[in-house]
C-alpha cells in the first residue's frame, strides 16, 4: 500500500511540473499520463507508423521554431528581442562549428573520392588507407547521428528485399559485395499516390505508399581478388570457376566504378518496399507472373510454329528450299519470343533508372556537405526548444524527464508532430558551451538572453585563436604529375 502511494504521489509530482513547463512554451493541453520512459525492442521500418518508434529527427525549419519561441507574451518584458538574437548567434556557432569538423574529413576523404580532378600529391599505404577508411566511416556516421539519421541494419536489408516492390520490379542485390556499407534513414513516413483499379472500372483510387523521407547509403566494394577468395571458401569452388562466377556478378555494376573509392549516395523519397533499386549492383529479374506470361507466349508462338513447320520438314530431301524456310521461319519465330524476353527486362531497367533520377538528392562530397548543415540544424533546433524553458523556469536534472514530455507534446499541439526529444544531448552542449551551468545540487542556471548573446559572441572572437592544424598523419607529400585513375 505504501508503494502504491508513493508511485502515486510521484504521478502528481510529474504532472505538475509538466503542466509549469508546458506554460513556457505556449502549450495549454495536459498529456492523460506522464509514464517513465521504457526501452523499445526493435520494430520493423515497414511497420504502420503508430507501432514503429518515434524518430529524433524535428521534421520543423528552424526558422518556424524561432518565430514560434521568440513571441513577447512567452518572455519577461524586454527578453523577446534579446532571445531572437541569441538564437541567430547560436545557429550560426552551430555552423561554424560542423564547418570546422568538414574541414578534416574532407580532407581524409579526399584519398577515396571518385569525382575529385584534383592532382594527387600525397601518397598512401596500404595501412594509411585502412586507417582513414575507417575515420570516414566513423566521421559521417557521426554526422548522421547528429543529423538524427536512424541506422538500417545491413541484415535487415535481406528481409526488406523480400517484400512486394511499388514499382512492380523483382530487384536482388548481393550484400556479400560489400566490403563495409552503412544505410541510414529519416524520416519513415507515407505518401498518396493514384492508380486505376480493374476492381473500379479503372477509375482512380488512392493509396499509400511507405517511404524513406531520406536515404542514406556509404559503401566500399571487396576488391576482385578478396571476393574471389570468399566464393571458393563458401561455394567449394575452383579459382577459374569462382572467377567467373565474379565477373557475372559485377557485370551489373555501373562502368567505371572502382573497389579503391568509397561512395556516397542521398536519396528522396525512396518507398520502403523499393530500398534495393539504390545499390551499385542490383540485379533486375523476372516476377512470377513475367515468368508465366512471357512463357505462356513463348511456348505458343513456338508450338504455333512448329507445328506448321512440321509438314514442310518432312519434305527436306524432295523439297530442301521448303525445309530450310520452315527451320527460318521457326529460328524467327524463337528470336522473337527472345527478343521479348530481353525487351522485358530493360523496360524494368528504364523504370528503375528514372524512379532513381528523381529520387537522387547528392553524390559523394555533396551527400557529407548536405549531412552537416543538417546536423547543425538539428542541434540548434533541440538547443532552442530547451532554453527556452531552461532560461524561464528554475530546474534540476530530475525535471529532464518533464520537460523531455513537455517539449514532445508542445511539438505535437503546434505542428502535428511526434519525435522522441533528445534531450540529454541538447543540455550537454549548452553546458558545454556555458550557456547551461549545473550546481552540485542537481541545480540548472542558465544564462539570460542577452548575456547568453555576448557569451556566443565571445566565443566566436576566440574560435580562431584555437583553430586546430588539419594535418593529417596518414601518408606523405610527393610531386604529383597528374590526376591518377581512380
Amino acid at each position: 500500500m505504501a508503494s502504491a502511494d508513493l508511485s502515486t504521489g510521484r504521478m502528481h509530482r510529474k504532472q505538475s511540473l509538466y503542466e509549469r513547463f508546458s506554460d513556457l512554451t505556449d502549450f495549454d493541453a495536459r498529456p492523460a499520463e506522464v509514464a517513465e520512459d521504457a526501452p523499445r525492442e526493435p520494430i520493423d521500418i515497414l511497420a504502420p507508423d503508430e507501432k514503429r518508434k518515434r524518430e529524433r529527427f524535428i521534421p520543423v525549419t528552424r526558422f518556424a521554431l524561432l518565430d514560434r519561441l521568440t513571441k513577447v507574451h512567452l518572455w519577461p518584458p524586454g527578453q523577446a528581442a534579446d532571445a531572437r538574437r541569441f538564437f541567430r548567434y547560436l545557429d550560426y556557432w552551430r555552423q561554424q562549428q560542423y564547418f570546422a569538423m568538414l574541414l578534416e574529413l574532407d580532407q581524409n576523404y579526399e584519398a577515396f573520392s571518385p569525382d575529385s580532378d584534383l592532382l594527387m600529391t600525397r601518397s598512401f599505404s596500404s595501412e594509411d588507407r585502412e586507417a582513414l577508411k575507417h575515420r570516414i566511416f566513423e566521421g559521417v556516421e557521426s554526422l548522421l547521428i547528429r543529423a538524427n539519421y536512424e541506422r538500417i541494419d545491413p541484415s535487415d536489408v535481406e528481409v526488406i528485399l523480400t517484400r512486394d516492390s511499388h514499382y512492380g520490379l523483382d530487384l536482388f542485390v548481393d550484400m556479400q559485395a560489400f566490403e563495409r556499407i552503412a544505410i541510414y534513414y529519416r524520416g519513415a513516413s507515407n505518401r498518396r499516390y493514384e492508380r486505376r483499379s480493374l476492381r473500379k472500372f479503372l477509375s482512380t483510387e488512392e493509396f499509400d505508399v511507405p517511404i524513406f523521407q531520406r536515404l542514406f547509403l556509404m559503401f566500399k566494394l571487396k576488391t576482385a581478388e578478396a571476393r574471389v577468395e570468399e566464393v571458393m571458401r563458401e561455394k567449394k569452388l575452383s579459382r577459374e570457376a569462382a572467377e567467373k562466377w565474379v565477373d557475372r556478378r559485377r557485370q551489373s555494376l555501373p562502368p567505371g566504378i572502382s573497389d579503391k573509392n568509397i561512395y556516397l549516395k542521398l536519396f528522396k523519397n525512396i518507398p520502403r518496399t523499393d530500398i534495393e533499386m539504390v545499390f551499385p549492383n542490383t540485379q533486375v529479374r523476372f516476377r512470377s507472373m513475367d515468368k508465366l506470361r512471357l512463357g505462356v507466349t513463348a511456348g505458343g508462338g513456338l508450338g504455333m510454329g512448329a507445328v506448321g513447320a512440321a509438314g514442310k520438314l518432312a519434305l527436306l530431301l524432295s523439297n530442301p528450299i521448303a525445309a530450310l524456310g520452315a527451320l527460318a521461319g521457326l529460328g524467327g519465330i524463337a528470336a522473337r519470343q527472345a527478343m521479348g524476353f530481353l525487351n522485358q527486362k530493360q523496360r524494368y531497367m528504364v523504370v528503375m533508372a528514372q524512379n532513381l533520377y528523381f529520387h537522387t538528392m547528392a553524390d559523394n562530397r555533396g551527400v557529407i556537405l548536405k549531412i552537416a548543415a543538417r546536423g547543425a540544424e538539428e542541434d540548434v533546433k533541440e538547443e532552442m526548444l530547451l532554453y527556452s524553458v531552461l532560461a524561464k523556469e528554475h530546474a534540476t536534472r530530475a525535471d529532464l524527464p518533464s520537460i523531455d514530455l513537455a517539449i514532445e507534446n508542445y511539438l505535437t499541439r503546434t505542428f502535428g508532430v511526434k519525435i522522441d526529444f533528445e534531450i540529454d544531448d541538447a543540455l550537454d552542449r549548452l553546458i558545454r558551451d556555458g550557456i547551461v551551468t549545473e550546481r552540485a545540487d542537481g541545480t540548472f542556471v542558465t544564462l539570460p538572453p542577452a548575456e547568453a548573446a555576448k557569451h556566443i559572441d565571445a566565443k566566436w572572437d576566440l574560435f580562431l585563436d584555437h583553430l586546430p592544424d588539419p594535418i593529417s598523419s596518414e601518408g606523405y607529400e610527393f610531386e604529383g604529375k597528374h590526376v591518377p585513375n581512380r
